[in-house]
């Protein structure tokens, strides 16, 4: 596997940073658009792409559920914990394949086969 798979495979990963600087949208918009541009060119990009774009639109969902929930003050305590570990499994995401592996983000709905 060249470096440059290697590369945009992280990047696919890392593109989803821009959700914090953005609105909640910008999580799926930066792996989303690695994907499209580099999908047919590299297998490695493919997977890891979709795999990124499934686990931030999983996130999105369970931060509207979340968020739903802050009137029974459950979402409260969910909220924190949902966005810590979100930026732990992205760090983790990015690293891994920035290594070469192939990896699956827990707790992901998988929309995108």
């Amino acid at each position: 596997m060249s470096k440059e798979e290697k590369n945009w495979g992280m990047f696919a990963h890392l593109a989803a940073f821009a959700g914090y600087l953005t609105i909640a949208i910008g999580f799926v918009i930066g792996p989303l658009v690695i994907w499209l541009m580099k999908k047919d060119e590299y297998e490695y990009v493919d997977y890891h792409g979709k795999e990124a774009l499934n686990f931030q639109i999983s996130y999105l969902i369970y931060y509207v559920v979340a968020g739903a929930l802050t009137f029974v003050l459950i979402g409260f305590v969910l909220l924190p914990i949902l966005i810590v570990l979100h930026l732990i499994f992205m760090i983790i995401g990015t690293l891994r394949a920035s290594e070469g592996t192939y990896y699956r983000y827990p707790m992901t709905i998988r929309f995108i086969k």
